[in-house]
Formats: structure tokens, C-alpha cells, sequence
């Protein structure tokens, strides 16, 4: 007599079957769960190992080798505008994170970047040294308060490695505190949202106000060297090109590590459906809080790599209306794919480079048309539409 085969029955592991069939084929029932997916597909793996030889070979050949009567040649400002797009990127890519995945739409992210710009800030303040104004060990804006000492939270930021602590340690501590006595009250949707607006705009008000602490309205310029290397210096300009190139892309590789993992699928529950999720026994405290803390110390590094490129920190980057950007970015490129909101930081940049050199006058308003249109006639983004052009081209 042949016994019927459940169609809930597994394959028993060995044939092919995901990890867990077996056990699960002894307690009777199938998990369902589809296989994890790969880092990167090998077309995508190719394509960017040949971005990055291209990029890291092209760059300083471009930059340092080419005479700036070359039509190839890499100028200053070219440099540090892409710099400046992928530091953008990076931030675009922390918010697409929690928001993408984890369904949080944080209004407050830019507080995160801020703080990064300003640990490397306070860095490179110091860093001055004896070639300010005044000759002097304090900051010139100390010497000109007339300051006899340092304040206490600048203890330690003459050193490089310091800095760099604090570009991870600053905005991870705020965002692990803020998340934890947030997301236990169980505070959601659009209040949330709400929440890290004001967050952030206070944060805002507290460095416009604190002006012996962290150099006043005008924030920090007049940056020398980094790292004994003069941050004029054609040589200098490129290690930070390559350097935030290098962190685009690590961090890139990173959020997909995550979000494709076990830890990924959990916060995806969270975003799909938080309540079945606790119903099956997860608590989605940690998850949250783990994806909001890696999310703030993305846009910590990527202020951190901001600063020394563009030449200036102030309270102003820490606007609301700069968190609003960001979400426009990861809209605009498709939030839920990672590489979306690296196309929507580069192509609203651009489109923002455009207009104020030519139109500042409308900017805004071009500003205000994407913030409507884009949901109405790209709900998925740039690469939403690309995705639908693709299963198009495969139909046919």
C-alpha cells in the first residue's frame, strides 16, 4: 500500500532543497521559503569590477597625468562635484535602508550627516595649527572669542583616528537612543516621521545657538591639511575621490549583504506586515534598531567624506529641508533597490547643478515637481520604469 504524499511534504536535504527542509520534513510541514538570493549576479559583479578599474585607474590618470588643456582631463571642480554626488549617494543609500526595507521614513537622516561632517570638521580645524590667522593652537574663532582653552568635547580632535570615532560613535549612540525609546512606544508612520523632523530641527537650533562651540553661524572653513596633506593638493583631491568611491561602493556591496540575508527577510516582514511578524514570535525591536543604527553611521561617514571635499560645515546642513531631499532622491531612484537611490542622488543633484547655474530662479519649483509627479507617474522610481522596460523587451 503506497502512502500519499502531502503537498505540504518536503525534499529531504540533499536533492536540492533549501537549508532547514530536513528538519522541517520531520515536523510534517514546508517553511515555503525561497532560497537566498546572490550577493550580485555575475553580468552585475562584472559590470562593477570593470567600473571599478575604470574608475580607479582613469581617475588619477585623468587628474594628475593629463594637462588641464586636455578635453580629458579631470578639473578641480569635476572632482569635487562627483565627490560630493557619491557622498549624497551614500547618504541616499543609509535612507533607503530603513526606509526601503524596513518601511521607516526618516525625516531627520541629514542630523546623522551632519554630525559626521562635524566630527571630521573639529578635525581639520585643528589640523590648522599654527597657519591660521592667529598663529594659534585654538581654532580661530576660539582666538577671536576670545577663548583661553578648549572646550571639553574638543579634547582629542587633533587626532586623526579620534575623528573617526566620532564620525561612527556620534550618530550611532543618538540613533541607537533615539530608536530605542521611540520604536518601543510603538510610534509609527507619519508621527514618526514627524518626530525625526523635530529631532533634527532641534539638533539645528542648538548648534546655531552654541557659536563658541562649534565656530558660530558660518560653521567651519578654511580647511589646510588632512592628515599632514595639504587638502589643495591635486594629489590630495583624488585619495578622497578614490576614497569615497571605494566607501560607495563597500557600503553598496554591505546593505546588500544585509538586506539579503536572514536579518533581511525579518526586516522586510517588519515593513510588509510588523504585526504577523509578532504573532509568529519576533520581537522587531532589534531589527529596527540594528537597521536605523547602521543607517545613521552610513550618513556619519558620509558627511565625514563631505567635508574635506566641498571645504564647509555648518548647522545649515542639518535642515529639515536637506532630510526632505534625501527622501526625494531614494523616491525618485526607487526605494526597496539600493541602487535606485545612487541613480536619484546623482540624477537630482545633476538636475540641481543645472538649474542654479542657469535657472536658480526655479529650482524650486522644479524641486516641487518631482515631489508630485514622481509618486503619480514613477511610483517605483527610475528603476521601476527600467524594470518594466526590461519585462517589455523580454515579452517581445
Amino acid at each position: 500500500m503506497t502512502s500519499a504524499t502531502s503537498p505540504a511534504s518536503v525534499t529531504p536535504s540533499g536533492t536540492g532543497a533549501p537549508p532547514g527542509t530536513e528538519r522541517a520534513a520531520q515536523s510534517g510541514f514546508a517553511l515555503g521559503l525561497p532560497p537566498r538570493p546572490a550577493l550580485l549576479s555575475r553580468p552585475a559583479w562584472i559590470a562593477l569590477i570593470a567600473l571599478i578599474v575604470a574608475i580607479g585607474l582613469g581617475v588619477p590618470f585623468s587628474a594628475l597625468v593629463l594637462p588641464e588643456t586636455s578635453a580629458f582631463h579631470l578639473s578641480a571642480y569635476m572632482m569635487t562635484l562627483t565627490g560630493k554626488f557619491m557622498c549624497y549617494a551614500i547618504g541616499a543609500l543609509a535612507l533607503d535602508l530603513v526606509w526601503g526595507y524596513c518601511g521607516i521614513l526618516s525625516l531627520g537622516h541629514a542630523l546623522f550627516f551632519a554630525l559626521g561632517g562635524y566630527a571630521i570638521g573639529m578635525y581639520l580645524m585643528r589640523a590648522i595649527g599654527h597657519d591660521g590667522v592667529y598663529q594659534s593652537d585654538l581654532p580661530d574663532f576660539m582666538v577671536f572669542l576670545n577663548w583661553h582653552a578648549l572646550p571639553w568635547y574638543w579634547e582629542g580632535t587633533q587626532h586623526l583616528w579620534y575623528a573617526l570615532l566620532l564620525v561612527i560613535l556620534v550618530p550611532a549612540l543618538i540613533a541607537w537612543v533615539f530608536g530605542f525609546f521611540t520604536f518601543r512606544s510603538r510610534v509609527k508612520g507619519v508621527y514618526l516621521s514627524i518626530i525625526t523632523q523635530a529631532m533634527t530641527f532641534a539638533a539645528m537650533l542648538l548648534f546655531y545657538r552654541n557659536e563658541t562651540g562649534f565656530g558660530g553661524n558660518n560653521g567651519f572653513t578654511d580647511f589646510k591639511r588632512i592628515g599632514g596633506f595639504p587638502i589643495t593638493h591635486p594629489g590630495t583631491r583624488t585619495a578622497l575621490f578614490l576614497i569615497t568611491f571605494a566607501v560607495l561602493v563597500l557600503a553598496f556591496l554591505g546593505a546588500r549583504a544585509i538586506v539579503t540575508s536572514k536579518l533581511g527577510r525579518v526586516v522586510t516582514a517588519v515593513r510588509d506586515g510588523e504585526t504577523r511578524l509578532m504573532f509568529l514570535g519576533y520581537s522587531p525591536l532589534g531589527y529596527k534598531l540594528f537597521i536605523w543604527t547602521v543607517s545613521a553611521i552610513l550618513c556619519g561617514i558620509a558627511g565625514a567624506l563631505y567635508v574635506p571635499q566641498v571645504g564647509i560645515i555648518n548647522p545649515g546642513e542639518m535642515s529639515p529641508g536637506n532630510s526632505i531631499e534625501m527622501a526625494i532622491w531614494v523616491a525618485v531612484g526607487g526605494r526597496g533597490t539600493l541602487i535606485g537611490p545612487i541613480i536619484g542622488a546623482f540624477a537630482v543633484n545633476g538636475a540641481k547643478s543645472f538649474f542654479t547655474a542657469n535657472f536658480p530662479e526655479y529650482w524650486l519649483f522644479f524641486l516641487g515637481l518631482i515631489f508630485v509627479l514622481v509618486p503619480l507617474l514613477l511610483p517605483n522610481g527610475i528603476m521601476g520604469l527600467l524594470e518594466l522596460a526590461m519585462r517589455k523587451r523580454d515579452r517581445s
